[in-house]
């Protein structure tokens, strides 16, 4: 029998199930047991949250590594490659090492039938538990009291934010978000909530559970000055601790600051100045992202953002504000069909002369025809493209020396942006 490649593995764990999302933990949960997967390591975070997820356990990972410890990555979903969701101490892991964690996960299933994210879930897992880590930072696919990653009882449990999106399966309420998000709270273990307005069933969780509940606004903030920001929090027993005068970051501050309150809490060195660096040299992917290239002998300067829900694109307005550059701001714009296509233009369109829609590479897309209405009806200048590479070549033609194209709406829209300045790059 041939041995599977990684895309063999992937194609096969895509057509395993009969539906790609399908919530429950208990199909997970038996084959964890025959796998014999406990604990991945012997500190567990938990990260779940509307958005923010993905930057927060960046910057934990990031000052637990400064600390010289071990840490172990699990996020979702991939841009590029799958080895980008499950990083082993800096690393993404090879091809090999997940071929031989999916033909674990397969051999230890048997008859009982998993999702692509179940699969690979507890193919990081084994990946973990065999790999020696001091620290395993794990952030929720889809919610959390679902989520096979709440399969691990952690020893924190974050929540970064509390916004509306994937309503079908959290509801269309901020307070049924908050208590599915809350469902990776566990009996007096330390939860901790970035959100400014934590709804009441995320309140009640804690209360119920006895879980101590540090809350940004609270327990622990941060205060933004025109070049510099400052952070306060709390240890594990209560003593106050401050960081001043930190350079500003690229990468939400918010999440920072919440990835610092959770650092408090591990009992590690609080060093000042190697904090500092940690969060200075944390770069994610997408996110705030920002890159130049040279476009047909020209340079352009791109800002790459997975922001696709209205809590986003709220998030990325204020970002945009505070920053104001001497040219235009254009966009390059490809949304799903599931999510609120108007509550991610308003926040946006007063800041973006020119819009470059076009439709996603996956059948879940927002019909570029539709992405092209909502902004006309929003008195939005807008022209629509075939896919999302010519939409980048439309732009970068009209695109000044002094101005910036934002690519957001999607992970599949940076991912496209990615591939393309590959492409440019090697002179295609």
């Amino acid at each position: 029998m041939t041995q599977r490649t990684l895309a063999d593995w992937l194609a096969y764990l895509e057509r395993l199930h009969p539906t790609a999302i399908d919530m429950g933990l208990d199909r997970s949960r038996v084959v964890a047991a025959r796998l014999g997967l406990g604990k991945p390591a012997p500190k567990v975070v938990t990260v779940t949250g509307t958005n923010g997820k993905g930057s927060t356990c960046a910057f934990l990972a990031s000052l637990l590594r400064a600390q010289g410890k071990k840490v172990g990555v699990y996020s979702s979903p991939h841009l590029l490659r799958y080895n980008e969701r499950v990083n082993l101490d800096g690393r993404e892991a090879d091809d090999q090492s997940l071929c031989d964690a999916f033909a674990a996960v397969e051999t230890a299933r048997g008859e009982i039938s998993l999702t692509y994210f179940e699969m690979g879930t507890l193919a990081a897992f084994w990946l973990f538990q065999r790999s020696n880590l001091d620290v395993v930072v794990l952030e929720v696919g889809l919610g959390g009291r679902l989520d096979a990653v709440n399969l691990v009882d952690a020893d924190l449990a974050l929540v970064t934010s509390i916004g509306l999106d994937h309503a079908d399966w959290l509801g269309d309420t901020r307070e049924s978000v908050a208590f599915e998000k809350a469902g990776i709270f566990r009996h007096g273990v330390p939860a901790l909530c970035g959100d400014l307005d934590p709804p009441r069933p995320l309140l009640e969780q804690a209360g119920n559970l006895q879980a101590p509940l540090f809350l940004r606004g609270r327990d622990f903030d941060l205060a933004l000055g025109e070049s510099t920001w400052h952070w306060r929090g709390l240890d594990s027993a209560g003593k106050v601790l401050e960081l001043h005068d930190l350079p500003l970051l690229d990468l939400p501050m918010e999440n920072a600051a919440l990835a610092l309150q959770a650092y408090a809490l591990l009992g590690l060195p609080w060093q000042p100045a190697a904090l500092q660096d940690a969060l200075a040299a944390t770069r994610v992917t997408g996110r705030l992202d920002r890159r130049s290239a040279m476009w047909h002998g020209r340079p352009v300067t791109l800002l790459l953002d997975v922001g696709h829900n209205p809590h986003a694109a709220e998030y990325l307005a204020q970002r945009l504000m505070s920053r104001p550059i001497a040219g235009r701001r254009l966009a390059v714009f490809g949304l799903l069909a599931d999510k609120d296509l108007v509550g991610v233009l308003r926040p946006l369109q007063a800041q973006l002369a020119h819009w470059n829609v076009a439709p996603l590479p996956t059948p879940r897309t927002r019909p570029a025809g539709e992405l092209h209405a909502a902004l006309t009806n929003l008195h939005a200048s807008v022209s629509v493209h075939e896919n999302i590479a010519e939409a980048l070549d439309a732009a970068c033609e009209h695109a000044a020396a002094d101005d910036e194209i934002l690519v957001f709406g999607s992970f599949y829209c940076v991912a496209e942006a990615l591939s393309w300045l590959e492409r440019l790059a090697e002179g295609e």
